[in-house]
């Protein structure tokens, strides 16, 4: 699954999936419509399926918020995909724009080192950042809430342009693969796995 808002990013997105179906993947991403839907179900609740019934999550931070906020102070329909991913401790491949993760470092060191010291700040309208909740999401997808020596699958890959994105995602499906294919050929034969074991050699 594919993760991430829409606006301003729509090139980047048709190429990675793309490049992702050309591996094989079957991908899901609202963009394309590829999401399995039901009618019996909100739009939330269908983007919240599609992460807890998902092999692989694939994020997308962009400086833009994202849509389905249904009131002030709610989270967006990408947030909530993001948190809900981590919480299942999905597979989960990161990806945040390079001003995302200098607007957090600008704001920790003006001493606005939390998201509810960042809830306080009024933001103008401005074509960097639409809304300060995308550093929640970063810290989110970092486990700032982790202790350092505990935290696990915080890498979080930042990206200037849309081809360090792609370079990124292209990357690591690809090795996935590889590695999938190799479990799948060495070791679908559990009889023959454990004579070999049982003989001490390596599958």
């Amino acid at each position: 699954m594919v993760s991430s808002t829409v606006y301003g990013i729509e090139e980047l997105l048709e190429k990675i999936y793309a490049t992702l179906t050309a591996f094989g993947y079957e991908v899901w991403m609202s963009h394309k419509g590829t999401l399995p839907v039901s009618s019996t179900r909100t739009a939330f609740e269908n983007c919240l399926h599609g992460v807890e019934h998902c092999d692989l999550f694939l994020s997308l931070i962009t400086p833009q918020y994202g849509s389905g906020v249904a009131g002030r102070g709610e989270m967006s329909i990408t947030h909530q995909e993001l948190l809900k991913a981590i919480d299942l401790n999905k597979p989960r491949w990161i990806l945040a724009h390079s001003d995302v993760v200098f607007a957090r470092t600008l704001l920790m060191n003006l001493g606005h080192d939390s998201a509810e010291k960042r809830a306080a700040l009024a933001l103008k309208k401005n074509k960097v950042i639409d809304d300060l909740r995308v550093v929640d999401m970063y810290e989110a997808a970092i486990r700032h809430d982790v202790q350092v020596p505990d935290r696990k699958g915080n890498w979080v890959q930042k990206y200037v342009n849309p081809d360090d994105a792609l370079l990124y995602a292209s990357s690591q499906f690809f090795r996935y693969q590889e590695a999938e294919s190799f479990v799948a050929e060495h070791l679908r034969d559990p009889q023959a796995v454990a004579r070999k074991l049982k003989e001490g050699k390596k599958p």
